[in-house]
């Protein structure tokens, strides 16, 4: 059977007040652009970036890229308003930030549903304070419409006055919450942002450690950064190699009427095969990305 699978493995924040990132945004090769409203944009620019976004998804031309808006907070002044522009706005996803409940999510559904909100559109909740640590499984519950847990580990080190250290040893209870509520309802999951663009051996071991927790991507906050980010999430051609030849090996086996498999001298089960198959249908859903 078919497995449908879409490329998270690059979300590069993006500005809303700034015209001219939104225009570059089209020719990045990051997999999925966040056209952000929140803390990217001054008090003062909210309602023009609300605007230049809505224009900027209008006129398309961002090719396969997921893009997302992330919204301001539902109490604050913009808040309710950029959900109606987003629901409308043929945004993939709307991200909403600092969730800490299911209520939440639920609350923001139903505006989006109110103003036009397709039934494709996803939305996709910030995990980035204590209390949202705490619902995670409540939070990626709450709604069939849920797409996407996203850390804002930022934020998170700042209400926890945790360190940030290489390692992340202070925000793995935290990563690790997270992930066990997204993959039990199903959903993506993307790791927080590496503040220290001048820290390239520090993103890449950030990188490394949030593909080996399972983290379908990072969040990035510059273009310089989308390369490496792209190369640690995605299947290597050893791990492409070593799965085609389970799927082959497990198939030639079935059909042979043996329930035992064995690959370089490995026993393969179902659980092997599955695995393989998601790793070679991400690795076909990136080719395609990256040639359209």
């Amino acid at each position: 059977m078919a497995m449908t699978v879409r490329p998270r493995r690059s979300l590069l924040y993006m500005p809303g007040s700034n015209p001219r990132a939104l225009e570059k945004g089209r020719s990045l090769p990051a997999d999925g652009l966040i056209l952000d409203l929140e803390d990217a944009v001054t008090p003062d620019a909210k309602a023009g970036a609300r605007q230049a976004i809505r224009d900027a998804l209008a006129a398309g031309g961002y090719g396969g890229r997921e893009l997302a808006v992330r919204v301001n907070g539902p109490y604050s002044p913009w808040g309710y308003e950029d959900l109606v522009m987003a629901a409308s706005s043929g945004a993939d996803a709307v991200l909403l930030p600092k969730v800490e409940s299911a209520d939440a999510v639920r609350q923001a559904e139903a505006v989006l549903r109110a103003h036009g909100s397709p039934e494709g559109q996803r939305i996709w909740c910030m995990m980035e304070t204590p209390l949202g640590m705490l619902n995670a499984k409540e939070i990626a519950g709450a709604s069939p419409k849920l797409g996407a847990l996203v850390m804002g580990t930022s934020d998170l080190a700042k209400d926890l006055q945790a360190a940030h250290t290489r390692e992340r040893l202070p925000m793995i209870t935290s990563l690790g919450l997270c992930l066990l509520a997204a993959r039990a309802y199903g959903l993506a999951i993307l790791d927080g942002v590496h503040l220290d663009l001048e820290d390239d051996e520090g993103f890449r071991q950030s990188c490394r450690q949030g593909r080996e927790l399972g983290f379908d991507g990072k969040t990035l906050i510059h273009p310089k950064t989308i390369a490496a980010c792209n190369e640690a999430f995605a299947p290597t051609a050893e791990e492409l190699d070593y799965s085609r030849r389970i799927i082959d090996a497990h198939a030639r086996a079935a059909a042979e009427g043996k329930g035992v498999v064995l690959v370089d001298g490995k026993l393969v089960e179902n659980l092997h095969v599955e695995n393989a198959r998601r790793l070679v249908a991400l690795a076909q859903a990136i080719a395609g990305l990256e040639g359209a």
